[in-house]
């Protein structure tokens, strides 16, 4: 008889993304989707367009008052995003 090599199926898939390319799509989307958690209903409430460019989360934010405040809190943010996901996704985030 002979042994097979036995993995996880989540070890697979996610080896599997890796190789091609997925991994960090997937990632970005979980951020921009975290976003509405993360930051509470008030803030949502105020968001419009959410993207990511080069490791940037681009936010733009109505409220010209909460934008200011949120500004001040960019490093907080990002660490809190990060820790959603689990994973280093964005290193900075400018809002609109």
């Amino acid at each position: 008889m002979f042994r097979k090599s036995v993995e996880k199926l989540s070890d697979v898939l996610q080896r599997v993304m890796r190789q091609e390319g997925l991994e960090t799509p997937l990632l970005q989307k979980r951020i921009i989707y975290a976003w509405d958690e993360v930051m509470g209903e008030t803030v949502a409430r105020y968001t419009g367009d959410k993207f990511i460019k080069n490791q940037t989360l681009f936010v733009k934010i109505v409220n010209p008052a909460l934008r200011q405040d949120l500004t001040m809190m960019r490093s907080d943010i990002v660490r809190r995003l990060n820790e959603k996901v689990g994973a280093y996704v964005i290193s900075e985030l400018r809002i609109f």
